[in-house]
């Protein structure tokens, strides 16, 4: 017995070597030529096209953003050209009140010049009839006392009387000539003063006017300080914006090469998968190999075993039975490997070859869980037993998948 025992674990040794090379061989071969096609290829596929619509989502929205930033931005450039027109029109008007107040500040001075001389004329002029009162006063006072005393030796010097008369005329002259220089410097002095007043007034108003406008250029700077004000704002928001602007074009460049790569992702699954399909209905057109013709090599029920555990697991031997059955309606068609071994070991067929799992399992032999219902299912399909027809492939459920529904997969 301990004989039998010790010959039974060197050939699994030997069977495991075998398993752990075609393994390598395996890997190298998924690492050195292609990515894998095996059950789950339709599930990556929708899982390719579901990330690819998925992107394209994303890219559709990163480019409604970058419409809606350009829209943005076209309004707010709009918004700033039209401060900068109104800025345009406000600095015109501000030149403007600029000139209009210059022409009254010129008059003014002009105003005040007239004034000035005006006033200068009223002084001469006063002082000219204050000239003149004087020099009459002075007359009159020489008169009464001088020229009385001069007239009574007239009159007693026995000249004619027409000297006389010609000397009362003479001092008369004097006194009309004074009376009417007097009015005459009285009457200037009046019209000086009256120029004077008017001019005084127009200064007044040109001063009232000059007011009226440096409230209109303070009116104005207010307006063009305002607007300056928004168009600062405006250009931080356009200067954001285009940031934006240039993050969601980077964003879309990114998003469109992103889109490109899931959907050479899924037209690649797409077609393989396609491939799988042709290949499945062409395994069932294909010459069919006897199953009692079939010789098996040591070893092919452990593979088989803990390749359905790998599979399935070992809580549902319909489901067991049907990965087995899977395997062997492969082996028995003329469009698959002729052993069990070349089946399982075939390039890109089943996940659990490709991602480590058989050859873990089969390290441990974990198919002697359940008291080795992987075992018996295997067994069973290598001795013809089958509850799948010639089903060829198995995988997840999804939609629009037909097949027979087993346990968790479906088999097609």
């Amino acid at each position: 017995m301990e004989k039998e025992e010790l010959h039974k674990r060197i050939k699994y040794l030997k069977v495991a070597m075998s398993i752990v090379v075609l393994s390598l061989t395996a890997f190298f071969m998924t690492v050195f030529f292609s990515a894998p096609v095996h059950a789950d290829t339709k599930e990556e596929m929708d899982k390719a096209k579901q990330e690819k619509e998925e992107k394209e989502e994303e890219l559709n929205a990163a480019q409604q953003n970058l419409a809606n930033t350009q829209g943005t931005l076209s309004v707010l450039e709009a918004e700033k050209d039209t401060y900068q027109g109104q800025m345009y029109l406000l600095n015109e008007r501000m030149q403007l009140v600029a000139d209009e107040l210059a022409v009254i500040e010129a008059k003014m001075a002009l105003k005040q010049l007239e004034i000035d001389d005006t006033r200068q004329q009223l002084t001469e002029a006063r002082e000219d009839a204050a000239d003149q009162y004087e020099a009459m006063k002075q007359r009159i006072v020489w008169f009464y006392e001088e020229g009385e005393s001069s007239f009574v030796e007239l009159l007693v010097s026995g000249r004619k009387f027409s000297e006389l008369l010609n000397y009362a005329a003479y001092f008369e002259q004097i006194q009309q000539y004074d009376r009417e220089k007097l009015e005459e410097y009285i009457a200037t002095g009046d019209a000086i003063a009256m120029q004077e007043a008017e001019l005084t007034v127009q200064l007044e108003e040109l001063s009232a006017m000059r007011e009226e406008i440096v409230a209109k250029q303070q009116e104005v700077n207010g307006y063009i300080s305002a607007t300056a004000q928004q168009i600062a704002v405006i250009a931080d928001t356009v200067a954001a914006t285009e940031a934006a602007e240039k993050a969601y074009m980077e964003e879309c460049d990114r998003k469109a090469e992103e889109v490109a790569a899931a959907d050479a992702e899924y037209q690649a699954l797409k077609a393989q998968y396609e491939k799988e399909l042709a290949e499945s209905r062409a395994a069932q057109l294909a010459a069919k190999r006897d199953v009692s013709s079939v010789v098996f090599e040591e070893g092919d029920e452990y593979l088989l075993a803990n390749l359905i555990f790998c599979e399935v697991g070992c809580y549902d031997y319909e489901g067991q039975l049907a990965v087995g059955a899977v395997v062997m309606n492969r082996l028995l068609s003329s469009r698959y490997p002729d052993t069990i071994t070349g089946v399982i070991y075939a390039r890109y067929q089943f996940s659990p070859v490709l991602d480590g799992h058989l050859a873990s399992a089969l390290a441990n032999d974990k198919a002697q869980a359940n008291d080795g219902s992987c075992y018996k299912a295997a067994r069973a399909a290598m001795a013809g037993e089958t509850n799948v027809g010639n089903c060829y492939y198995f995988r997840t459920p999804i939609e629009g998948l037909e097949g027979i529904r087993i346990g968790g997969h479906i088999y097609y």
